[in-house]
């Protein structure tokens, strides 16, 4: 029997994984370069936030339970966890390795850039949250991007899923990322160039991920058990 030829990442995910990963990487530099336009947009956007934050003690407070609970990178992680559980319950053993292996990267990319870039947080006198290590990129929303992105490709592959699931799937994915780098720079946490390197690098890993998996997929038989996983 002759072998089938690797199959091909589409001409779109091949696409977005560039063009994600060329974002983040002209964003990282425009950061690292403290250009001017850019951190004073970050600044501008960070003092109006923060007063909002000081006068809406009700509203932060929800800002910190989604933060804290919802989307935060544990929870997110721990999600990524049953996920993996459950593909490898399903018999999907290479695409559950896979997506643990994106994790890692994921998480070495972001504890790597954090350490070159070594990027303050915001400094407030009145503060209404706090968090440690460098501010770019936002490990919170880096961590959500990553997995959305991961969990809908997954979820792309899938046979028999009804369009409304997929519907819904998008949006939940979509609220959590917008949602997350909200949370982050309303509690002033974060700049906002912080919250949208994350969301570039958590994408452009999920993306790069896929599109490396497809490539290096060789049976067409192995899809269909690996999409009903």
């Amino acid at each position: 029997m002759t072998a089938a030829a690797p199959r091909r990442p589409s001409p779109a995910l091949r696409t977005t994984a560039a063009a994600l990963t060329l974002a983040s990487a002209l964003l990282t530099a425009l950061v690292a370069a403290t250009w001017r336009p850019l951190t004073d947009l970050d600044g501008r956007i960070a003092r109006r936030l923060h007063s909002a934050a000081v006068s809406e003690p009700g509203w932060t407070r929800a800002n910190r339970v989604l933060t804290d609970w919802v989307w935060d990178t544990v929870t997110m992680r721990l999600l990524m966890v049953a996920v993996i559980l459950w593909l490898l319950r399903r018999g999907a053993r290479r695409l559950a390795l896979w997506l643990a292996g994106a994790v890692a990267v994921g998480w070495v990319v972001q504890a790597g850039m954090k350490a070159a870039v070594g990027r303050d947080r915001p400094h407030w006198r009145d503060p209404v949250d706090s968090a440690s290590h460098a501010a770019f990129p936002s490990g919170h929303a880096m961590t959500v991007a990553l997995a959305c992105g991961l969990l809908l490709w997954v979820l792309s592959r899938a046979a028999g899923v009804p369009a409304r699931l997929r519907r819904a799937a998008w949006t939940a994915a979509a609220v959590s990322v917008a949602g997350v780098c909200f949370t982050r720079v309303w509690l002033g946490v974060h700049w906002m160039s912080d919250v949208v390197g994350g969301t570039l690098m958590g994408g452009a890993v999920a993306a790069l991920a896929a599109a490396a998996y497809t490539a290096l997929e060789r049976s067409p038989r192995a899809e269909p058990a690996e999409a009903r996983g």
